[in-house]
């Protein structure tokens, strides 16, 4: 596979994929910036301004960024992240010149309209409150709240109903004119689409633009020394827990280590919580673990829905597995069974332009460059049983576990969970309302 990239002189950096036997192109712009880079009084102004920007640009109303994309039968959208902010569409590769012209305005000359903002803010408000209706979506807030207490991670991303109702227009000018600088977004396109053709496209668009300084984030606290726990009460027929344990960071040299224990742990409906939580006890319809990783910190995370009278059985057996690993290691079909995995659900992301092009360009903001295929089969061929293992003892260190949960909690299961993640110390238990 080959991965071109271009960096022009005002520093923004352009690279692309070219697939010739497709006929669509993704693109997109990926801006350095996200939730964990915000100041408390404007927490939500990276996720304010995604939308604000779809309300208009010096040439483009609302009605024809989305008419010019939809239009020619492509798609748009957008999403906000910690650490990074993405616009990008899927069009018909002949298309490619107009909508990197939607798509280069939107980003670079939003109108920011008072109007807008405030109409947007009650929109969001509105999301806000959706979110912390649906009690899969809460408990993740409170486990981030438990992960980086006071810290930009620990907070929700959209902000709050105070931070976004008082929101101005001048705020997000600010965070535009702060973070949305060439030398702080990367261009990235694959598909039908030689580069060189694609550069010069960019180059007549964008390299007059200058480069801007910008404030880097606030360093995440590694420091955990004992067990939190958050507990909201909500008269629900279904328990929502989320264990989660400090993971690591972008870049670590156990990352693909990592990648392998979370396929093993809980990745898929092979893994052993899945056959232990639901298939042998009954304990839960949906259970399964993830990894978080940003620039200095990451999270290592069990979630599952619950049976509220289960709650307390569930996250014992989950803690049975998680020890169970530390001290006997995995077996020899578990290790091959998640490389392959691992490697299958890459090369089949990797047909498709769109999760290719997001591939290649979070590759660039994160690492400044892009790992090779052939690399990263290489990378996880040489983890090995041992390893996983390892990794097993250090992360799932009980002196680091968080738990959340969302649901009908009795003081009963408080204390009895308490007593199962606090290892006999002294926990710190909120109970969120």
């Amino acid at each position: 596979m080959s991965y071109r990239k271009t960096v022009l002189e005002n520093g923004l950096r352009i690279v692309t994929h070219e697939m010739k036997h497709r006929d669509s192109v993704s693109l997109g712009f990926l801006v350095s910036t996200g939730g964990r880079y915000e100041e408390d009084q404007v927490k939500g102004a990276a996720h304010f301004l995604e939308h604000i920007l779809f309300k208009g640009s010096q040439k483009y109303s609302c009605d024809k960024i989305k008419e010019n994309i939809e239009g020619i039968g492509g798609t748009l959208n957008a999403f906000t992240a910690e650490e990074i902010t993405c616009y990008y569409a899927k069009i018909p590769a002949k298309h490619l010149a107009g909508t990197f012209a939607v798509l280069a305005d939107m980003v670079f000359h939003p109108v920011i309209a008072l109007e807008d903002v405030q109409k947007e803010s009650a929109v969001i408000i509105e999301e806000i409150k959706m979110y912390h209706d649906l009690p899969q979506y809460r408990v993740m807030e409170l486990l981030d709240g438990l992960m980086w207490p006071d810290h930009p991670l620990g907070k929700n991303l959209a902000g709050t109903e105070a931070t976004v109702g008082s929101m101005t227009k001048e705020n997000l000018h600010q965070f535009h004119r702060e973070y949305y600088s060439p030398n702080n977004i990367v261009v990235a396109a694959c598909g039908h689409l030689p580069h060189e053709k694609f550069v010069n496209l960019v180059k007549r668009a964008l390299s007059k633009i200058p480069q801007a300084s910008s404030r880097d984030f606030q360093p995440a606290d590694n420091s955990q020394s004992r067990p939190r726990a958050d507990f909201l009460q909500r008269d629900i027929e279904q328990m929502h827990l989320a264990l989660g344990t400090l993971g690591l960071p972008e870049g670590h040299k156990d990352r693909y280590v990592l990648t392998l224990l979370n396929i093993i742990m809980g990745g898929n409906m092979s893994s052993r919580l899945f056959n232990e939580i639901r298939e042998k006890h009954g304990l839960a319809y949906s259970i399964g673990t993830g990894v978080k990783s940003y620039k200095d910190t990451g999270v290592f995370m069990v979630r599952a829905g619950v049976d509220n009278q289960k709650i307390v059985k569930a996250v014992e057996v989950i803690l049975q597995e998680l020890k169970k690993v530390q001290r006997e290691g995995i077996s020899k079909s578990e290790f091959t069974r998640a490389k392959d995995y691992a490697l299958g659900q890459l090369l089949l992301s990797m047909e498709e332009t769109m999760d290719h092009m997001l591939w290649i360009g979070e590759e660039i903001v994160s690492h400044g460059r892009v790992r090779t295929l052939p690399e990263v089969i290489k990378q996880v061929n040489k983890v090995s049983m041992k390893e996983i293992q390892r990794l097993a003892v250090d992360i799932f260190n009980e002196q680091r576990f968080n738990l959340a949960l969302v649901g009908p909690i009795t003081e009963t299961q408080k204390r009895d969970l308490a007593a199962l993640i606090g290892a006999g110390q002294d926990i710190a238990i909120k109970n969120t309302f």
